[in-house]
């Protein structure tokens, strides 16, 4: 034990490390409540989406191209069909195995030689990540339909957890008839509206393409 703590706080492996840890105190935080696990989600464009991209970017601005490449690549890795903390969860524990080992038997504890073997590592994580989450794709999508579908929030009152904008994603939580409150990705519907921890605001919304619900500021009669 005490050598795998050393292996994972030298140099060489103190980035996989860091991440890792990073990865297991976010779900720490999923499970006391504090986040939801959608809250740090990428807003990548569909399919149809992506194909009118083409189109502009064929016949439009060099960075229209640019973004359908990148929408593609991280669709290509499954970013935007699972919640992107899955995916992440999934890199960062390769990774680190694969670091450790790496150096262990190179017998390396420097962070030149270590560093560069990062980089073949990560892909290969990236690629193992796509294949442990391609079966997770049809479950999200599933879950997705269904919580849109039966026992939907709109037109409910939320109390903000999260400050939210119309810019910025934020956290509510939504009292149903049936079942524990529900957690919600949020923003505000309006530019003007910002909304801080603990304000009632009004479910008027589903924005398909940022997944997230549109509300309005609403003030309690006294």
């Amino acid at each position: 034990m005490k050598e795998l703590l050393h292996a994972a706080v030298a140099p060489a492996n103190l980035l996989p490390t860091g991440l890792l840890v990073l990865v297991l105190l976010y779900w720490l935080t999923v499970l006391l409540g504090v986040l939801d696990f959608k809250s740090l989600d990428l807003d990548v464009s569909t399919d149809a989406d992506a194909d009118l991209d083409a189109h502009a970017g064929a016949h439009g601005h060099p960075g229209e191209a640019g973004t359908t490449f990148l929408n593609g690549v991280l669709g290509f890795f499954n970013l935007g069909r699972v919640p992107l903390m899955v995916f992440v969860s999934f890199v960062a524990l390769p990774w680190w195995v694969g670091s450790i080992l790496a150096n262990y038997y190179l017998g390396n504890e420097r962070l030149l030689l270590g560093g560069i073997l990062l980089v073949p590592l990560l892909l290969g994580s990236l690629l193992v990540a796509k294949v442990l989450t391609t079966p997770f794709v049809h479950l999200f999508a599933a879950l997705e339909k269904d919580h849109e579908g039966s026992s939907s929030p709109l037109g409910k009152l939320c109390t903000l957890l999260l400050p939210a904008s119309h810019e910025q994603l934020g956290q509510a939580s939504v009292r149903l008839q049936k079942g524990a409150p529900l957690m919600l990705n949020v923003r505000a519907a309006s530019a003007s509206a910002e909304l801080r921890k603990g304000d009632t605001a009004l479910i008027i919304d589903y924005d398909t393409t940022r997944r997230c619900y549109l509300i309005e500021p609403f003030e309690l009669g006294v």
